[in-house]
């Protein structure tokens, strides 16, 4: 019988196929990295981002490692303040000691993307890089 302990510090990984509006989203909680790749415009952000806010926070409860590797393309309003939301709590854990960082892929023919990054990065005391990578 497994006990309680042993079964809260089991987490759930997650993975969301990508669809026309929704990025992919995959999760590994023992290496401490969630990845998102694609387009990101939701017709209810709350809904979709939900889980994985839900997944990043129990990662940054147990003083896991967090490292965010990003390939986001385009993001509506909602989903912007979804990662908004996200890197607030990038912020407090880094704050608290916590080893998080956030990788942003972009693709070098659309600058965009980097610019998109760059906001986010702006208001960000963790590390936070943001790569050309040529698209496969």
């Amino acid at each position: 019988m497994i006990d309680e302990e042993a079964r809260e510090d089991q987490m759930t990984d997650l993975e969301i196929a990508k669809t026309q509006s929704t990025p992919s989203i995959v999760t590994d909680g023992d290496d401490g990295v969630l990845q998102m790749s694609g387009d990101s415009y939701p017709e209810n952000s709350y809904e979709f981002f939900s889980p994985v806010i839900e997944w990043v926070q129990r990662q940054l409860d147990r003083d896991r490692k967090l490292r965010l590797e990003l390939r986001l393309i385009y993001l509506n309003t909602s989903s912007v303040r979804a990662m908004l939301d996200i890197f607030d709590m990038l912020e407090e854990a880094h704050g608290s000691g916590a080893e998080v960082s956030v990788v942003w892929y972009y693709d070098p023919r659309n600058r965009r993307v980097a610019d998109l990054a760059g906001e986010f990065q702006e208001d960000c005391s963790f590390p936070f890089e943001i790569t050309a990578e040529e698209p496969a």
